[in-house]
Parts: structure tokens; sequence; C-alpha cells
């Protein structure tokens, strides 16, 4: 009779003296790690020396991952090799090597790792952490559709105006006190891209779309934790024990339970003829006869998740970024408004066509990313086949990083890396694109919302700057000190939303 692996461990433990089992393991370890260091290439890329199964795990700092990378780099210089278990990864620096291996070697670093807790939540599916042809068709059906529903058109421009002006009437509820704007600023962002996978959008008051949201944001800040990354290094034992990678696993399936039902009020109601979301566009390319492999409901269910997830977290984290930089800098938050108050005035709602007669105000959007530095290593790419970076061999199944700390932070590219300054991109009075600015990525893997973040940044942004002056509570010291999640983002903190008067 078979034993499942569950059943085994067990009775293994249970049958096996402690110590002979700790001296087994300890055996099979060595045994790997001399096999794997064996298999390093002569010219491999440099980097610090790793333990037997667990890498360089123990010398991570998953509090602030950024200073420990940077670190490795002062040190082995601009390409960086570690392992995490079984697991390689190379961490390249500076924007020469960033775009050998994203644009020029692009075909080259086009998937995804497929890290075991990634797995364990997404199954490769979706959009983010899918590769090959599933990928390839299943992002081109989401740009094809997105755009059938207003993405880069006016329409979407449009839903983005309206409920800027419901954001900016819940703060003016605040009526000048402190408050968190965390989820009201979550809730805004979302019901965009719920607007066009769902169909519709969801009030602020709405409790249990609120409980939704924050059931993400703690999935977000749980997933970098050690304990979930020690799930990537030995899964068939970390599934067996508590700790938070659980609590990932159980919070996600409530999103995934939250999106099948959504889907089966979609089926309920579909109108093939007249589809109204993405949702209805899937459900309609489900039903067709030559219908790709790769369309299904379970990918239809993890796509849905990952527009719910992209399309909220980076933008709202920016915009909390936002906020908490116009209230550490009065004087450039004053800058804005003048801008505002001179181009569009009092009367009339922000449009994307002012942004071109606005570069202050642009600017330092631009710069709010900058030194916002939500995702400090970009999403990972993997190598598909052996290849060369800056002279070093890097094989297939390397996992590739790319340093956008670095990059945004660089001295020999911005005039003060570590200071908010619009200035870092205008020229002469006018804006000015950087070519080391890359918060959306470059190549084929580069961010599929780009267009959409960008109209949501300026135009949430601007609206909210029209009509609030942004200050700290009295008596109260704002930090800029960043909390460590999937994206970086800040502390919680409260801010007076205080209505100008005109």
């Amino acid at each position: 009779m078979q034993l499942s692996l569950g059943n085994m461990i067990p009775s293994l433990w249970e049958g096996t003296p402690l110590q002979s089992f700790l001296l087994l393991s300890a055996i099979i370890l060595i045994l790997i790690h001399y096999v794997q260091s064996r298999r390093r290439h002569l010219n491999y890329p440099p980097g610090p020396p790793s333990l037997p199964i667990l890498g360089n795990f123990l010398q991570m700092d998953f509090e602030k991952p950024q200073v420990t990378m940077q670190k490795f780099v002062q040190k082995y210089g601009n390409i960086v090799s570690m392992h995490v278990g079984s697991q390689i990864f190379v961490i390249v620096t500076g924007l020469p090597l960033i775009k050998e291996v994203l644009v020029n070697q692009g075909d080259v670093f086009i998937d995804r790792p497929q890290l075991p807790i990634h797995l364990h939540i997404f199954k490769s599916l979706g959009l983010i952490m899918s590769n090959g042809q599933l990928w390839k068709q299943q992002r081109r059906f989401a740009l094809m559709t997105l755009r059938n529903f207003g993405l880069g058109k006016k329409t979407l421009e449009d839903r983005i105006r309206v409920e800027a002006k419901y954001l900016i009437e819940a703060m003016r509820e605040e009526k000048g006190q402190p408050f968190d704007p965390h989820f009201v600023i979550n809730n805004a962002v979302s019901n965009i891209i719920c607007s066009v996978t769902f169909g519709h959008r969801f009030e602020y008051h709405d409790s249990k779309y609120r409980e939704l949201l924050k059931t993400v944001d703690y999935v977000m800040k749980l997933l970098p934790r050690w304990e979930c990354q020690l799930f990537n290094i030995i899964p068939s034992v970390m599934k067996f024990l508590p700790g938070p990678h659980q609590k990932v696993f159980r919070e996600s399936k409530k999103l995934e339970s939250f999106v099948e039902d959504v889907i089966k009020q979609h089926k309920e109601n579909l109108n093939p003829e007249e589809p109204q979301d993405f949702i209805d566009a899937y459900l309609i390319e489900l039903s067709k006869d030559n219908i790709h492999s790769s369309f299904n409901e379970k990918n239809l269910i993890y796509c849905t998740m990952d527009l719910f997830f992209a399309g909220t977290e980076t933008t709202s984290t920016t915009l909390r970024w936002a906020l908490l930089y116009m209230a550490l800098y009065p004087e450039i938050q004053g800058k804005i408004q003048a801008e505002i108050d001179r181009v569009i005035g009092q009367s009339q709602q922000p449009t994307m066509a002012d942004k071109e007669n606005m570069p202050y105000t642009n600017a330092a959007v631009h710069e709010v990313q900058r030194m916002g530095d939500i995702v400090p290593f970009n999403v990972p790419r993997m190598a598909v086949v052996d290849t060369t970076v800056a002279g070093y061999y890097v094989p297939k199944g390397t996992m590739l990083t790319t340093n956008l700390t670095a990059l945004h932070r660089d001295p020999k590219e911005w005039a003060t890396p570590e200071t908010f300054n619009p200035e870092h991109f205008l020229k002469n009075g006018q804006f000015k694109k950087r070519e080391s600015f890359l918060p959306f990525s470059i190549g084929k893997r580069a961010c599929l919302g780009e267009q959409l973040a960008r109209a949501e940044l300026f135009l949430f942004f601007t609206s909210l700057l029209q009509k609030f002056t942004f200050q700290p509570p009295p008596n109260t010291q704002l930090s800029l000190d960043v909390q460590c999640g999937t994206t970086m983002s800040p502390l919680p903190y409260k801010i007076c939303a205080i209505p100008r008067e005109m």
C-alpha cells in the first residue's frame, strides 16, 4: 500500500532516532551542496559564500532587502550571484546591464521563475507568473480586451475622473482632521480596474469590499517574510508547519473564492452580444470552438486576480507616498498647486490633455515614483537557456533580478539622489524624460498596465492637490521609513487634508 507524503513524514519521524535523523539530514545537505558547488562554472558571477541547502538565506535582511543587496553590489560589482536553496539568482546593477538583460536578451530572460510559494498560490496560471505560449496568449487577449474597454481612450480617463470626485468627497468628509488615507486610496484605485474587470465599482463604505482590500494588503505584507521564503527552499516540510505562509495560502483562497463568485454571477447574466467587462469577454472566448488550450475557467480566475492585484497595489502605494511627500515638502506642494491654479483653475477637473502644460506637476509624480522605490528589484525573470552576461556564465534556470533601487538612486544620474526633488525631471522649465527611470520595467514583460497607471497617478494626484493642502497632524513628525512587503510602502500614517479656500 502506498503512503502519502503527509503520512510518511510522521511515520519516518516516529521510527527513527532523532540523532540518526539529524546526522542523515546533515550528510544529505552536505552532499547536495557539494554537487551544486561542483556544477558551478569557472566563469560564474562573483558572490558571497553560501551554506548547504540554505545558500545565502541567512545573509538576507527581509525587512530591508535593498540595503543587503547594495552591500553585496559594493563588494562584488554590478553582477552578483547568490543561492537560496537550490535556486540560483543573479542581480544586475546599472542601466547598461539592465538594458542588456531585459532588452537585448529579452527572449533569454522572458520567463518567470517557478518558485514553490508562487506555484502553490498561482499554479503558473494568469498573467504575471505564467510562461511560454500560455503567457503570450493570455497577455495578448488581456491587452486587446482592456483596450476594447477603454485602455488608452477617453472612456477610461472619464472613469478615473469620476472616481476622483468620489475620492475628494470621501476626504472632504474628514473635515481637515487627521485620518489614515490607506484604504480610501486603495478603494479609489481598485475601483478603476474593477470597473473594467468586474463591470462595476464598490462604495467606500462597503464593509465586505473593504475587508477584501485588507486581505490583499495582508497577503502583500506577508509574502516577503522569511517563513514564506523558507517555503521556497523546503516546501515539502514547510507545508506541514504553521506560520505566515499558511496565512498567505488561506487569505489567497478568500480572494480566489471572491473572484469565483463574481464569475458565477457573470455567467448567469451574460449577454454574448454585449460583453460588459473583462470577465464577460473571457467567458465569450471560452464558448468558441477554436479556443486555445490555455483558455479555461481556472485561468480566468487567476488572470482576474492578477489584474486586481496589479491594478490596485502599486498605484495606490505610489499615491500614499505622494501625499506623504507633499506633507513633508510644503514648498513643493505649493509650486504644484500654483501650476494647477494657473493651468486648470478650480472650476474644471484635470484631464490628461492638461499634463503637457503642467511640467512641474508631471515631474513631481515621476519623482514620487523614483523616491518611493515601490518595486526595488523588479518582478523576477528566469533564463530559458544558458547565456553570458557581462562576460559571466549564467546557466538556464537562473533567476534574474534587476536593481532598480541603485538605478533610481545613482549619484551619476541624479543631482540629489537621496532627496525628493522634482527638478530631476525638468530642463529649462520643461518636463524631461530620463532613461534611467524604469518603474514599469522595460522589454517584453514590462508592466501591462503602465498606460493605465500613468493616467491614474496624474489624474488622482492633480485632482487631490487641486482641492486640498496635505499637512502633518499637529505635533506629529511624519516618517519616510519603509514597510517591506511585495511593494515598498510607507509606514501607516495619518494626515490632514485641508480644503483649499480660493
